[in-house]
């Protein structure tokens, strides 16, 4: 493999080590290092001498805080089809890592967000520690939760996963336990020692085995104790309606959740409800990335992905000026275009599955 340093490999014992290499970006995905995942993937699993993948972020903040979102802001202003290029093999790669037939240990310290938890979060071995944040942000950008996150958010508890989806807060590691976004908590400190352990192995099961041992209880997080009006808001038909009843609740924290969401995207936060809800009861996690691309590729071509970019990371001024600016203003029939058909544009990996099954 011909590349640049920016995903890392290499072997210690039988485990193969893939480190995204970006620290200053914050190990933020481009296409180069999605191709470069797919082809190690490739690599290990035909190697019988790899019993395990082991994912790590370089640098101190994190894993990785998603995708590369100025480049896509740049594709888009120019009219480009880069980006949807480059989510075409991301989504391919969040399926691989999912089908992976050897224990893919991902360790979610620090920041984790939007392209991040897709390369975690499918995942057979997840580790969160005191430092992890993890999120799908993307409606505060104009954008849809993707990477496979509609189908992991569907999956959590309750309506946890449509809070975290339409608000984009971030969660902490016991939070991220809670909602099936990781399995086991280690503390920071003892990642050194983890890593040396997992080394060490030779089985697929002293892998597991090993992540269990160092496995410990997380510090105490915030969702359980508001499942009561987090299930009652989000269980609402319509975005309006979840908005009115959490602002109506009596919890500070409900109403804080209506004042975040209000800002968000009024576009994609109807587009995302209809995504959560059509991903839970989607055949497979490739039918939910399928749905997802279609969703994507429309999100693509609409105003609000630019200028929420550009509100966040270019200009940084946070002043969205959404299109359009009110809830009531997105029509049903606008929610539905990011569904259709692509034709002969279609991802396609529910039918590749399938014939693979």
């Amino acid at each position: 493999m011909s590349h640049d340093d920016s995903v890392l490999l290499h072997t210690e014992g039988r485990v193969r080590h893939l480190t995204l290499n970006r620290p200053r970006a914050l190990n933020a995905l481009n296409h180069a290092m999605v191709r470069q995942m797919a082809e190690a993937l490739d690599a290990a699993e035909q190697d019988p001498s790899v019993v395990a993948v082991v994912l790590t972020g370089a640098g101190e903040r994190g894993l990785c805080a998603g995708g590369d979102i100025r480049s896509i802001h740049d594709d888009a202003l120019a009219g480009g089809r880069a980006s949807l290029d480059f989510w075409r093999d991301e989504y391919r790669l969040n399926a691989r890592i999912a089908r992976f037939p050897k224990p893919y240990v991902a360790v979610m310290d620090g920041i984790v967000m939007g392209g991040g938890v897709g390369v975690s979060a499918h995942g057979s071995l997840r580790i969160v520690t005191e430092r992890s944040r993890i999120a799908m942000p993307e409606t505060g950008i104009g954008f849809v939760p993707d990477v496979g996150g509609t189908r992991l958010l569907g999956a959590a508890p309750g309506e946890l996963g449509m809070h975290l989806a339409l608000t984009g807060d971030a969660v902490g590691a016991a939070d991220a336990l809670l909602c099936g976004l990781a399995d086991h908590f280690v503390p920071s400190t003892d990642l050194p020692a983890l890593l040396a352990a997992l080394d060490t192995c030779t089985t697929p099961e002293a892998v597991v085995a090993t992540a269990e041992r160092y496995a410990g209880t997380a510090p105490a997080g915030e969702l359980a104790g508001h499942r009561d009006w987090i299930d009652a808001c989000y269980a609402a038909d319509t975005v309006e309606e979840i908005v009115e009843r959490l602002d109506r609740n009596g919890a500070p924290a409900a109403k804080q959740a209506a004042t975040t969401i209000l800002a968000k995207s009024p576009t994609a936060l109807k587009v995302t409800l209809a995504a959560l809800r059509r991903a839970r009861r989607a055949e497979s996690l490739e039918a939910a990335l399928d749905q997802e691309y279609r969703v994507s590729s429309a999100a693509f071509t609409r105003p609000d992905l630019v200028e929420g970019v550009r509100a966040q990371i270019i200009d940084k001024d946070r002043s969205p000026r959404w299109r359009p600016a009110e809830l009531a203003e997105v029509t049903d029939e606008e929610v539905a275009r990011h569904f259709a058909p692509l034709g002969d544009g279609e991802l396609g990996l529910a039918a590749g599955a399938a014939g693979t099954a």
